[in-house]
């Protein structure tokens, strides 16, 4: 595969010289040294090589290229003596903004929205994986068509299947993109009616579902790994998981339950993406309870917390879905920051301090997931007849058997179950 930008295809591959650029507009909740991180190792993810990071202050975001004058000929010597081939803005960068500025800039230019795509279609793995990322693409080019393709704008002639008498082809092209992602939408449509009829089937057995979200590269698929045994990718990278991945576990007094692993959040996620994935995540919509796995050594942690509540509000996830806090990646942390963590979160229902990397507190979390999960059980004493084994083991798979005895009035059952649960079994007995 070959390196750098060719700007006859409009394409960057891997290997190219890339410099990241941090317009600051004023404002910000994030730490620009943190942010540039977070960009450059975006950009890493998908093998672009970083070889200088530019913070700007903007004062007046100019329309035509969002930074001043200066400031692109300052960028475009760096370009020129750094051998860069692509220049990435984490901002949003309207079509007219990314055509002038790579035409001062003498390279290839994406902003943030088009990192995260590119970095989206590179990893997905699932045939619904790459549906969603193709449609959220398309959406995102079918306003980009005017870039630096000039040679779009001639006319097309009468004939073919496509363009009547003086359609230009970009109005072509635009007329393609639209009906393919009528088709991609018709087509995620049936995915979410089969995973609606799976869930509900789910929903019928009932088996809770546990969804774990958080910020990307929080650790939620080494903590998922842990829970679970699975072999889910898990990696010291942006994004390692896209395609969602559900798996059965046992907790404390819950025969059963559902874990999904769900691609990770990151600050202000291209609407595109949350339109185009909302069949996968309409797993965490419906689950039982939310388990936010945090970064708690990242120094943004904080606003990457409300960078994802932020996008749980914006796919229509109840507020009042339980949810807990896993704070991770104790081990990063030095003795004193790791025990002043564990004192904080000792004093809250909500939070459980661990390490998914070393296993620190994660049967701790089990427990607390567990409890979170049972806290409307209610205590029931059920007498059985010792041979209705069916019986006996149902309240072992719906329920925590407290105490067990026989006696000559039968065998007696001292367990803590659901209302609904209690009434089905019930139900049974009548």
């Amino acid at each position: 595969m070959g390196t750098g930008f060719d700007r006859d295809a409009e394409e960057f591959t891997r290997g190219a010289r890339a410099i990241v650029v941090l317009p600051d507009q004023g404002g910000a909740s994030r730490d620009a040294d943190a942010r540039l991180e977070e960009t450059a190792g975006l950009a890493a993810a998908i093998g672009i090589e970083v070889v200088d990071r530019v913070p700007l202050r903007v004062r007046t975001p100019r329309p035509a290229t969002l930074i001043g004058g200066g400031q692109v000929e300052a960028l475009h010597e760096k370009v020129e003596t750094l051998g860069i081939t692509l220049a990435v803005f984490d901002a949003a960068l309207s079509p007219v903004q990314q055509r002038n500025l790579e035409t001062g800039l003498g390279c290839k230019v994406i902003d943030r929205t088009g990192l995260i795509l590119e970095i989206f279609g590179e990893r997905a793995r699932t045939a619904e994986g790459r549906l969603q990322v193709e449609l959220a693409h398309l959406d995102y080019q079918s306003s980009r068509l005017v870039r630096s393709w000039t040679h779009l704008e001639r006319q097309r002639g009468g004939f073919g299947f496509l363009g009547g008498p003086g359609e230009t082809q970009i109005e072509a092209d635009r007329r393609m993109i639209r009906d393919r992602m009528a088709r991609l939408r018709r087509e995620l449509d049936q995915v979410s009616r089969t995973r609606t009829l799976h869930r509900d089937r789910r929903q019928r057995a009932p088996w809770p579902i546990v969804a774990l979200v958080g910020y990307t590269n929080a650790g939620k698929s080494t903590l998922f790994n842990r829970l679970t045994g699975a072999g889910v990718m898990a990696e010291n990278l942006l994004f390692a998981t896209l395609d969602p991945t559900l798996r059965q576990v046992s907790l404390p007094g819950i025969d059963k339950a559902i874990l999904s692993d769900t691609v990770g959040f990151v600050s202000e996620l291209p609407t595109q993406l949350v339109a185009a994935f909302k069949a996968t995540l309409e797993e965490v919509v419906s689950a039982d309870l939310l388990i936010h796995v945090r970064d708690i050594a990242h120094p943004d942690s904080e606003a990457q917390r409300a960078d994802v509540e932020a996008v749980l509000e914006e796919i229509g996830v109840d507020p009042a879905t339980p949810r807990l806090e896993a704070w991770n990646k104790l081990d990063a942390l030095d003795d004193e920051q790791a025990a002043s963590l564990r004192e904080d979160a000792a004093g809250r229902v909500d939070v459980v301090a661990l390490s998914a990397l070393t296993g620190e507190g994660v049967d701790q979390l089990i427990d607390v997931a567990a409890r979170r999960l049972t806290a409307g059980h209610r205590r029931y004493t059920l007498s059985l007849d010792p041979a209705d084994g069916a019986a006996a083991a149902w309240l072992h798979q719906h329920g925590e058997v407290v105490d067990h005895w026989i006696d000559e009035g039968g065998a007696h059952y001292d367990v803590r179950l659901a209302p609904e649960d209690f009434n089905r079994f019930s139900g049974r007995l009548d």
